[in-house]
C-alpha cells in the first residue's frame, strides 16, 4: 500500500486538495437531493467545509456538512483499495477503468502521504454516526461512534501527521494550500484561526488593597490591567468565486479586473485585455483568459524554464505554447479525463483541441491591439495619426518579442504572428514598423523584404553593406535583437515577399539589368589579377574575392557565403559556451567584396600587377581584417593584426617599419 500511495502522488501537500474535493462532492450531492426533498437538510442547512488544526496533537481535521456515509459506505468507499488488494486495483486502472476518479477512497488515500493515522467520523441521514480508523493504511476498523451523533450530518476526516509533515499543522501553510488548490471551490471553506486580543480585567483583591492604603478614600477606584488573550474564530479563505461559470452579461468590467488581480497575484495593475467564452464541438469547455500588460521581466532571460497555467496543476505545458506562458487564465471542462492521481490529464488529442481554440482567441486579441482598422476613412491625416499613436501607447509591452518567439515555435500560426511583429527600419530607426507597412512603402515590382542583423541599429545604419541599397532608395529592416534573425530564418517569406538577408554573399542587387551585367563582367576581367591573388593570400578564411555592386565609399566588405553564418549569427554562436573553443572554420569561409571605384583597391591592383612585395601583402591583410570588423565580424588573430598595423603605421610616418620604443 505504501508503494501504491507514493506512486500515485508526487507531493504530500495534495492530500488537502483531495479532502476538500471529496468534501465538495459530498456537499454537491446533498444539495442536489435537497432540490427534490428540502427536508433532507433538516436543521443543518449550512453547506460548508471547515478545517481545524490541533497544534498540540499535530493533526488536521476537515469537516463537511455533506451527504455523509453510513457504516457500509465507510467500508466500501474507504476500504476499496485495502480490501481489494493492490494487484486488483492496478489491473483495474490498466484496464482503463478511470471511473475510479471521484470515488472517495481513491483520493482519500493521499492522506497517508502526510498522516500516520487517519480517523474518519461520518453521519448519514439513514444511519448512526460511525468511525473509520486506519494506521498507515495497512488495515482499518469501523465502529459506532461512542460520542454519539456529534456531526448532525456530514463527514470529518482527522489526519494525525507524520514527523516529516508537521508543517501542515501551521495556519499559514494550510491557508496557502487552500488558495493554491481550492480557491474556487463553490462552497465556503472556513479555517479556524487563533489570534491574540487585548482585554481589560480587574486586578487581584490584594493588589487593590495595597493601592487603597496609598490613596485617599475619595480617590479609590477599581483598578484594572490589560492582558493578552488568545481567541479562536472561523475565517473564510476562499472568498473569490468562479466568475468564469457565470453568464458574461452578469459580470462587470470591475468584476473581471478584480478576479484578474486575484488570479495573477498582482494587486497593482489591471489586465491589458481578456476574453471569456464557451467552446462547443469536439470538446466543451469554458475559459476566461487574461492578457497582462507586459510579459514578466525575466521571461526572455529564462525562456526555456518552467511555465505555469491554471488547471489541475500549476506545472502544465500542454495548453499554451511557451511564447504565451505569461498569459493568465482558467479553463473549466467536465470532459477532461484525469489520471487516477488527478495530477495529470489523459487523451492528448483533447488538449490539442483546447490549445488550438485558446491560442486562436489570444491571437485575435493581439491582432485587435495591433490593427488600425477602426479608423474612419473620413478622418483627417492628422486625426488618423493621432489614433495610431494612441493605439501604440495601449499595446502590450514586449508584444514584438513575444510574436518573434511565436514565429519560431508555432508553425501553425506563423503567418498570423508575423503580422504582429515589429521592426526598426532604415526609413525610421526610432519607431517600429510592420511588414505590411514596409510592403506599402516598397518600390514598384520589389519582390523582397531586405534586412540586416547586428548588435544595434546605429551600427547597422552605418554598415557599408546597405549603403548601395539606401542610395537607390530601398528600405532595409534593422534587426538588433539576438532572436530577430532566427525569426526571419523560420519565416522565410511574408505574403509572397521573400525575406532577403543583404549580409549574405549570394545577395543580388536589385535593378540588375543587361548593361550593368556587362559592366560587371568587364570589371571582373580587369580586376582578376587582384581577386585571384587576394583569394590565394586569404585562402584559409576566404572562399572568393568578387567585385561589389553595393559599395559606395568603403573599399571592401566581408560577407558570409550562402550556407555560412552571417556576422550576427557568428557573434551569437561564439557567445555560446559550446563554441567558445571552436575555430573560425566552424562558421564557414567568407566572401570578400571589393569596390572597383576606390583608389585603395586600384592601387592594390597596380601593385599586384607589378609583382607584390611583403608590404603589399600586409596591406591586403590589414584591409581585410579592418573590413571584418566593419562588417560585424571579429578578427581571428588580433595580435597579428596589431603587429601588421604598427608596421604600416611606422612606414606611413617615414620611420623604420621594425622600429621599437626607445627611452627618452
Amino acid at each position: 500500500m505504501d508503494i501504491l500511495i507514493n506512486s500515485l502522488y508526487t507531493q504530500k501537500e495534495i492530500f488537502l486538495r483531495e479532502l476538500i474535493s471529496n468534501a465538495a462532492d459530498a456537499l454537491d450531492k446533498i444539495r442536489f437531493l435537497s432540490v427534490k426533498n428540502p427536508e433532507i437538510l433538516g436543521d443543518k442547512t449550512e453547506l460548508a467545509i471547515r478545517i481545524e488544526i490541533n497544534t498540540e496533537e499535530k493533526s488536521v481535521s476537515v469537516t463537511d456538512s455533506g451527504i455523509g456515509m453510513s457504516k457500509n459506505d465507510l467500508i466500501s468507499n474507504l476500504g476499496t483499495i485495502a480490501k481489494s488488494g493492490t494487484t486488483q486495483f492496478i489491473e483495474a486502472i490498466k484496464g482503463g477503468n478511470v471511473n475510479l476518479i471521484g470515488q472517495f477512497g481513491v483520493g482519500f488515500y493521499s492522506c497517508f502521504l502526510a498522516g500516520q493515522k487517519v480517523t474518519v467520523a461520518s453521519k448519514n441521514t439513514d444511519d448512526d454516526q460511525y468511525i473509520w480508523e486506519s494506521q498507515a493504511a495497512h488495515s482499518f476498523a469501523v465502529s459506532k461512534d461512542p460520542r454519539g451523533n456529534t456531526l448532525g450530518r456530514g463527514t470529518q476526516v482527522t489526519i494525525h501527521l507524520k514527523q516529516d509533515a508537521v508543517e501542515f499543522a501551521e495556519e499559514s501553510t494550510i491557508k496557502e494550500l487552500i488558495k493554491k488548490y481550492s480557491e474556487f471551490i463553490n462552497f465556503p471553506i472556513y479555517l479556524k484561526v487563533t489570534r491574540e486580543v487585548s482585554k481589560q480585567v480587574e486586578e487581584e483583591p490584594e493588589q487593590q488593597q495595597d493601592q487603597q492604603e496609598n490613596t485617599d478614600d475619595d480617590e479609590v477606584k477599581k483598578a484594572t490591567k490589560t492582558i493578552k488573550e488568545k481567541v479562536s474564530e472561523w475565517v473564510q479563505i476562499n472568498e473569490n468565486k468562479a466568475i468564469w461559470l457565470r453568464p458574461k452579461e452578469e459580470i462587470s468590467d470591475d468584476d473581471y479586473k478584480k478576479f484578474y488581480k486575484v488570479l495573477s497575484k498582482n494587486s497593482g495593475e489591471d489586465p491589458f485585455n481578456w476574453v471569456h467564452f464557451k467552446a462547443e464541438g469536439e470538446v466543451e469547455f469554458t475559459s476566461l483568459i487574461y492578457i497582462p500588460k507586459r510579459a514578466p521581466s525575466d521571461m526572455f532571460d529564462n525562456y526555456y524554464g518552467k511555465q505555469t497555467t491554471i488547471l489541475i496543476s500549476e506545472e502544465f505545458e500542454d495548453i499554451l505554447p511557451r511564447y504565451l506562458s505569461f498569459v493568465k487564465g482558467v479553463i473549466d471542462s467536465d470532459e477532461l479525463p484525469l489520471n487516477v492521481n488527478r495530477e495529470t490529464l489523459q487523451q492528448l488529442k483533447m488538449l490539442k483541441v483546447i490549445s488550438r481554440k485558446i491560442v486562436k482567441k489570444i491571437l485575435e486579441l493581439f491582432q485587435d491591439a495591433a490593427s488600425y482598422d477602426d479608423e474612419d476613412e473620413e478622418d483627417t491625416e492628422e486625426e488618423q495619426q493621432r489614433l495610431k499613436d494612441e493605439k501604440r501607447k495601449k499595446k502590450i509591452d514586449d508584444m514584438e518579442r513575444i510574436s518573434n518567439w511565436g514565429v519560431i515555435e508555432d508553425s501553425s500560426n506563423r503567418q498570423k504572428l508575423a503580422e504582429l511583429t515589429r521592426w526598426y527600419s532604415s526609413k525610421n530607426a526610432t519607431e517600429l514598423t510592420s511588414f505590411d507597412d514596409y510592403i506599402e512603402r516598397a518600390k514598384p515590382g520589389q519582390d523582397s523584404i531586405y534586412y540586416l542583423a547586428g548588435e544595434n541599429k546605429e551600427q547597422l545604419l552605418s554598415s557599408p553593406i546597405i549603403q548601395g541599397l539606401l542610395k537607390k532608395g530601398y528600405e532595409v529592416l534593422l534587426l538588433e535583437d539576438p532572436v530577430d534573425e532566427f525569426t526571419f530564418q523560420h519565416l522565410n517569406e511574408y505574403k509572397q515577399k521573400k525575406l532577403t538577408n543583404v549580409g549574405k554573399g549570394d545577395f543580388k542587387q536589385p535593378e540588375d539589368n543587361d548593361e550593368q551585367r556587362k559592366k560587371q563582367k568587364a570589371l571582373k576581367k580587369v580586376f582578376q589579377p587582384l581577386t585571384d591573388w587576394w583569394r590565394k593570400l586569404l585562402s584559409e578564411n576566404v572562399d572568393s574575392v568578387i567585385i561589389s555592386q553595393r559599395l559606395i565609399d568603403d573599399p571592401i566588405i566581408v560577407v558570409s557565403s550562402e550556407s555560412g553564418y552571417s556576422a550576427n549569427m557568428e557573434r551569437i554562436s561564439k557567445a555560446q559556451a559550446y563554441s567558445s573553443k571552436a575555430g573560425s572554420q566552424q562558421f564557414g569561409k567568407k566572401i570578400v567584396e571589393i569596390n572597383p571605384n576606390h583608389q585603395a583597391i586600384q592601387e592594390l591592383l597596380q601593385r599586384v600587377k607589378d609583382d607584390p612585395d611583403q608590404e603589399t601583402e600586409e596591406m591586403a591583410k590589414v584591409l581585410y581584417e579592418a573590413a571584418l570588423v566593419n562588417s560585424g565580424y571579429s578578427i581571428p588573430n588580433p595580435e597579428k593584426f596589431a603587429s601588421r598595423f604598427y608596421k604600416l603605421f611606422n612606414s606611413a610616418l617615414g620611420i623604420d617599419r621594425r622600429c621599437s620604443s626607445q627611452r627618452i
